[in-house]
């Protein structure tokens, strides 16, 4: 009698070991998961460039007078995903924060992405490089330089395409998105900003206003054109007045 009741005892302290040992063999795959998709936390951007060693490089200062002036800074490629659900859940997926104001227009219908998957050469250039000498210089003015010279606003899906394609970026670069605005609900336009302050990689939103000032020591991120301007359009543009 003694060994028939032990026996149900034994299985299950059997069944019980078992139920551990998958449950830390869950917890492991879990947290190798969660390792494999955070890539935007502070430890894992630190990580990033430690392994790529790798920063971006810092634009020549002297004024442009062509797109043809300034290197390709960085390559990305857009319509990598089917809609912008699927690309909002990748970021998180990723430990990609969203600022409240680039939130609110991802979630705009206004707000698309391409179905076609497109490789897209980007160009980092400040104000100053654009010729401007005060402090601060208009959003609109800044845009019309910029394509005088031969530089394009670039599509709205750069900003978050970019955030995920660029996970060493060195802390404290903050990377104006040019681009056409997006109307928060309210009606404010926003514009797109890919940073790192500190605290992991961050897709913000700002003021998107053509009026709004800009302080000269920014940088934007343009798109490079396939084709480059005509040349007499390339000379306008470098006479062109601060």
């Amino acid at each position: 009698m003694i060994k028939n009741r032990a026996a149900p005892y034994s299985g299950a302290r059997r069944s019980s070991g078992h139920f551990i040992l998958s449950m830390l063999c869950a917890a492991c795959m879990l947290q190798s998961a969660n390792n494999a998709w955070a890539q935007c936390t502070a430890r894992d951007v630190l990580q990033n460039q430690l392994k790529l060693k790798t920063r971006s490089a810092q634009p020549p200062q002297q004024p442009i007078k062509s797109a043809r002036d300034v290197a390709t800074w960085k390559t990305i490629t857009i319509g990598t995903f089917a809609d912008l659900i699927r690309l909002r859940n990748d970021m998180d997926r990723m430990g990609c924060n969203i600022g409240g104001q680039a939130a609110e227009i991802l979630a705009r219908p206004t707000f698309t992405v391409t179905s076609h998957k497109t490789d897209v050469d980007l160009v980092a250039l400040s104000p100053a490089q654009l010729g401007f000498t005060s402090d601060t210089v208009s959003l609109a003015t800044v845009y019309a330089r910029a394509r005088q010279l031969g530089f394009e606003l670039a599509a709205a899906e750069v900003g978050p395409q970019l955030r995920i394609q660029y996970l060493d970026q060195p802390m404290g670069e903050f990377l104006i998105i040019g681009m056409e605005p997006i109307k928060k609900w309210s009606g404010e336009p926003i514009i797109l900003n890919v940073a790192n302050g500190g605290a992991g990689l961050i897709l913000i939103g700002q003021d998107g206003r053509a009026g709004a000032e800009i302080p000269v020591t920014s940088r934007f991120v343009f798109a490079r054109p396939h084709r480059p301007a005509p040349s007499t359009e390339l000379e306008q543009a470098a006479t062109f007045p601060p």
